[in-house]
């Protein structure tokens, strides 16, 4: 969502509504023709190019009017041929060019992010199968829990970032021609100047939807921000799932833990021994600031006064491209962290001996409380705590005779339902 990107979506959503009213039979093939060429029109999906408008000033001439699209016009009809240059901005107004033109450089974005996400997807695939077995300690509350696995904690983030991606999927970026109020008045009154049969306003804003690449509004939504807001929450939702990543993995790579590589690490420009597990920084950023983002665009949403805002709509513009960014960054660095994500076995074990066994004291006081009672449970953990031996502690138990104490001790014997968890993670239908 670069600058460039948006004045160029801009001047396309102004040729592309020249080109609609061509479509529908009411601006001449020659004006559609002489706009288009002026103004460097490529096709409907890379619009407009070498157009010739200077983005410097064109941002000093938008702060008179509040918005870019006031001097865009004077601008772009300078451009074009004399003949044509009535059919410039007509009947439009400029909520309806810079909505459609912010729509435009999402979609192209949103698109990206997909990509990215579905590359994440493959990469964290492959990593269940590679890694899904290990098994590792579980951590809550920054404390071992009990024992996992890396599948089933890899499974976890490979179910939050495929329903980001399926929601990103399902986001509907539409068009926006509605004209000065939101009423069409203005398409209608051409269209019957011009001498044209039917109701062509559903049918000019058809073919501009189509002409820019974007889904037909069912209704105008000047001051109904749905597509704002519904994007920034997809958006959000999806950093969200590259940030639990990204958190995970900062927590493993600590010198400490040392579970988890990330494939190529950052150094310092003091301390020449550090890996630092950057893609994770990066991400853990994004992840920290787009909520807050989401959470701005919903105000404005809210306070979208009248028939066009008052600021709540302006309020969008810087927010929305920045959400974007943050979205567009966080899924090329996911893709790329999962894609050379390592494992240091050795650690992961060490780890998950480190509490002398304590680690399965869940399963333990299902098995020996029946057995000793809770007091007596309760003082054998504290003993084992305590640094005390926790096997020869519960083989001096005279009523655990007849079990297999290296077995009840296994961290292997209790992950549950962790290797079901990650083979639904790698086949959600498998269980339909």
């Amino acid at each position: 969502m670069s600058d460039r990107a948006v004045l160029d979506a801009l001047v396309t959503a102004e040729v592309a509504l020249v080109r609609a009213w061509q479509h529908v039979g009411v601006a001449p093939v020659s004006a559609e023709a002489e706009v288009s060429a002026a103004l460097g029109w490529v096709d409907t999906k890379h619009g407009c190019r070498d157009h010739g408008i200077d983005l410097g000033a064109l941002a000093a001439q938008s702060v008179a009017g509040g918005n870019p699209v006031i001097p865009l016009v004077g601008a772009l009809r300078s451009i074009v041929p004399e003949s044509a240059r009535g059919w410039v901005h007509r009947g439009t107004t400029s909520q309806d060019i810079l909505d459609s033109a912010l729509m435009v450089v999402a979609s192209h974005a949103v698109a990206q992010i997909l990509a990215d996400l579905t590359a994440a997807e493959s990469a964290l695939q492959d990593f269940i199968r590679a890694h899904g077995d290990s098994v590792a300690a579980a951590r809550t509350l920054t404390q071992h829990a009990v024992p996992t696995t890396l599948g089933a904690r890899a499974g976890g983030w490979l179910n939050g970032i495929r329903r980001a991606r399926v929601r990103l999927e399902a986001v509907e970026l539409p068009a926006q021609l509605a004209g000065a109020g939101g009423t069409l008045a203005a398409i209608g009154e051409i269209a019957e100047a011009s001498g044209a049969a039917g109701a062509v306003e559903s049918a000019l804003v058809a073919a501009y939807a189509d002409g820019l690449g974007l889904a037909a509004p069912t209704a105008p939504w000047h001051t109904s921000r749905w597509p704002v807001t519904e994007l920034g929450d997809a958006l959000v939702q999806a950093i969200d799932a590259l940030g639990k990543v990204a958190t995970d993995v900062a927590t493993a790579s600590r010198t400490e833990i040392g579970e988890l590589l990330e494939g190529t690490g950052g150094g310092s420009s003091a301390m020449p021994q550090k890996q630092n597990p950057v893609r994770s920084v990066l991400i853990r950023s994004a992840a920290l600031r787009a909520p807050l983002l989401g959470a701005t665009l919903h105000t404005a949403s809210a306070f979208a006064a009248d028939e066009r805002p008052d600021g709540a709509w302006h309020a969008e513009w810087p927010t929305l491209r920045e959400l974007v960014r943050l979205a567009l960054g966080a899924s090329a660095h996911g893709a790329e962290l999962l894609r050379g994500l390592r494992v240091d076995d050795d650690a992961v074990a060490r780890n998950l001996a480190l509490t002398g066994g304590l680690i399965v004291s869940e399963r333990l006081g299902i098995v020996l409380t029946p057995l000793i009672g809770a007091a007596r449970f309760k003082d054998l953990i504290a003993a084992a705590s305590a640094g005390g031996d926790l096997a020869a502690l519960i083989t001096a138990l005279p009523e655990a005779a007849g079990l297999d104490v290296d077995a009840l001790l296994d961290p292997a014997h209790y992950t549950g339902a962790a290797a079901s968890i990650a083979a639904r993670a790698l086949d959600p239908e498998s269980d339909r």
